[in-house]
């Protein structure tokens, strides 16, 4: 029963894709200390534009015809300080805490979409919003009388991700997805490159395998991601993407010795369950649709 059931097959793979983005951050967690988040960032999307070359190759430079290319470059402009938040948090956070509020994204869609293409905010968006941001709150712990910054960075990384998602779905009527993921790479080496010469540092070989580790890891998350939600809505299948909380909390209690303090712990619940309410919207809103790629 288990094979034929779409529904199934599609929770298997997000699950295993979240386990792959938790691996992903454990790669830039363990070379954080050594290398700095610009030459990760410039690597990253170096090894993604490696990997689409077969693609390239295969269907020619027609392939890469477009009409949209300014919106390309933004895209590109706004994924890469993105992408360099995210790492920046998955370096200096506890593990659970970086993929938690990586999950914060969606919260910042439906107004910029509402801004941007004049879409309709939910109740149901608006009632997440509240939620979610409640949980933002407490894991901020402002009372405890610091604030940390990487905090801080991950929620903007994350705004900065709702903001690349909606600029996918501007595009998505005439452009491919292996057109939007080469541009994005292609486009993101380019402008992470010169941050990365300016703070460049040579790789020992365990550092390049944490590297490569990173890529093969973060690439199959997505491939794996894409994959899964083909099986089933997005509203059937998103909730499952949060498995990565539960797992980067495991790995970072077995390897980092990290635990969750009171108020992250009740951070966790209010974002999970804002963005369960949004995932159930936007299925009563958008049958069948499934989340743009970052």
């Amino acid at each position: 029963m288990f094979k034929d059931n779409p529904f199934y097959k599609g929770a298997a793979l997000i699950l295993v894709s979240e386990l792959f983005l938790v691996l992903s951050g454990m790669s830039i967690k363990q070379v954080s200390a050594e290398l700095p988040t610009e030459m990760t960032v410039f690597i990253r999307n170096l090894f993604g534009v490696i990997l689409l070359l077969p693609w390239l190759a295969k269907n020619g430079a027609d392939a890469l015809k477009t009409s949209l290319l300014r919106f390309h470059l933004m895209r590109a402009a706004v994924g890469v300080t993105a992408m360099t938040c995210l790492f920046y948090s998955w370096g200096h956070l506890p593990l659970a805490q970086a993929a938690l509020l990586k999950q914060t994204a969606p919260f910042f869609i439906p107004f910029i979409a509402m801004l941007w293409l004049g879409e309709r905010v939910t109740r149901a968006a608006k009632l997440a919003i509240v939620v979610g941001f409640a949980g933002v709150y407490a894991v901020l712990n402002p009372q405890d009388g610091t604030l940390n910054i990487a905090v801080l960075i991950a929620v903007f990384g994350a705004m900065l991700g709702g903001l690349a998602k909606v600029t996918i779905r501007r595009m998505s009527a005439t452009e491919s997805p292996q057109r939007i993921v080469f541009y994005f790479g292609f486009f993101s080496a380019i402008f992470a490159a010169v941050p990365a010469a300016l703070v460049w540092v040579t790789p020992s070989l365990a550092q390049f395998g944490w590297l490569v580790a990173l890529a093969v890891t973060s690439t199959s998350a997505q491939l794996l991601l894409s994959k899964g939600y083909s099986y089933a809505p997005a509203g059937q299948l998103g909730p499952f993407t949060y498995g990565s909380v539960a797992l980067a909390a495991l790995f970072g209690w077995l390897f980092w010795d990290e635990l969750l303090d009171w108020n992250t712990f009740l951070g966790v619940v209010l974002i999970i369950a804002a963005g369960i309410i949004t995932l159930r919207g936007s299925t009563t809103s958008e049958p069948g649709a499934t989340p743009a790629k970052s």
